[in-house]
């Protein structure tokens, strides 16, 4: 699939207008429903692949955070042949309590995929759980940037920060 054909095919599956609410807690007018996309195998095998594109010979693990980022994550494994984790939310009840699900290991080196980048507060809670676990992220990847401050604050707490598309890629504007 070519760029301009993922553009289309994420806007045309994704693209909500009205009033929102966000997860940052902000209004928008708009919304990218990133499980619209993310249930689409042609867009999601894509996603992979241009994920794949950031996974460097030193990569040693790629990362999701639930809900959003875990078919993204399995997507840019099978593209890569690289192993992936899970990185919870909040710690299970039950069973092995564990942050991670997968095998993450003190030096790992991570490539931490997210899908739509607002502020940045839930990649960078994943983030934080992968650095306690004594792994490194080596970048953080976005499907689509907002432009509503993720670049600036994920840049600020120390990571390397891109997106493959951002709203002006789609031809939103705020």
């Amino acid at each position: 699939m070519t760029r301009q054909e993922l553009i289309s095919r994420i806007k045309e599956t994704a693209y909500l207008e009205g009033d929102f609410i966000l997860r940052s807690g902000k209004r928008s007018k708009y919304y990218l429903d990133k499980y619209l996309f993310e249930t689409c195998p042609d867009i999601l095998k894509a996603l992979g692949a241009e994920f794949g594109k950031h996974v460097t010979d030193d990569v040693t693990l790629i990362a999701g955070a639930e809900l959003g980022g875990v078919a993204l994550a399995a997507a840019t494994a099978m593209a890569t042949g690289t192993n992936w984790v899970i990185v919870r939310n909040s710690k299970k009840g039950y069973g092995t309590g564990k942050m991670v699900e997968g095998v993450l290991k003190q030096g790992d080196v991570v490539l931490l995929v997210e899908d739509i980048a607002t502020t940045g507060g839930q990649v960078l809670e994943a983030a934080k759980v992968i650095a306690e676990a004594g792994a490194t992220v080596k970048k953080i990847v976005a499907v689509i940037d907002r432009k509503q401050g993720a670049r600036e604050n994920i840049t600020e707490a120390g990571y390397v920060f891109e997106s493959i598309l951002t709203r002006e890629d789609l031809g939103i504007s705020d």
